[in-house]
């Protein structure tokens, strides 16, 4: 278990008895949607921001980032860091069918994708940062065709189908979702696997 500055916001109570498992830290359920209309659970979550950081790990899908960006324009943006889990195939144990897009929620997938999905966004552990890779820029999107060019749009699509992301990921997303998972040369290769 690791001990981690920031608190973890997570959509539901199984996410939350998930991470209670691999973190000690503040972790807080947003309830789902319900968090749209919880005035003081917002208030809650922007104080505990103030203090020590926010770390949100929502689903990697609709839902999901649908809270996520809630929560990104409710809170100062210097306050808060992005983990992502990847977009996995499959249904929780616990559910007697899966997820409208078919994948497993922070609750399902493995313990080491949460971790790594952690260290990646940068998170405090015991006092110190965990560094980051370099990350990659909107100058480097616009050097692989991915945005700002002809035919941008179409690339960026069959990296997301490439990457199993949902396909109503705009480039902003995209970017802050490699950035949490993938460093450049990994990027670089897949861009060469599209291209054939």
């Amino acid at each position: 278990m690791i001990r981690i500055q920031e608190a973890i916001i997570v959509e539901g109570r199984y996410d939350v008895n998930k991470l209670k498992q691999l973190v000690d830290t503040i972790v807080i359920e947003t309830g789902g949607f319900s968090i749209f209309n919880n005035r003081e659970k917002l208030q809650l979550i922007r104080r505990i921001a103030e203090q020590r950081g926010i770390l949100i790990l929502t689903d990697s899908d609709g839902a999901g980032f649908v809270i996520r960006n809630y929560l990104k324009g409710a809170l100062p943006k210097e306050q808060v860091r992005h983990a992502y889990i990847p977009q996995i195939a499959g249904k929780e144990r616990r559910k007697n069918k899966g997820s409208k897009e078919g994948t497993l929620g922070v609750e399902g997938v493995p313990d080491s994708v949460i971790l790594d999905s952690l260290y990646r966004a940068g998170v405090t552990v015991m006092g110190e940062t965990v560094p980051r890779a370099r990350q990659i820029t909107k100058a480097d999107f616009y050097e692989w065709g991915l945005s700002g060019g002809q035919g941008s749009a179409e690339r960026r699509k069959k990296l997301l189908q490439a990457m199993q992301l949902p396909s109503h990921m705009t480039a902003n997303a995209l970017l802050e979702f490699i950035n949490a998972v993938a460093d450049p040369a990994q990027i670089e290769e897949l861009l060469k696997s599209i291209d054939g």
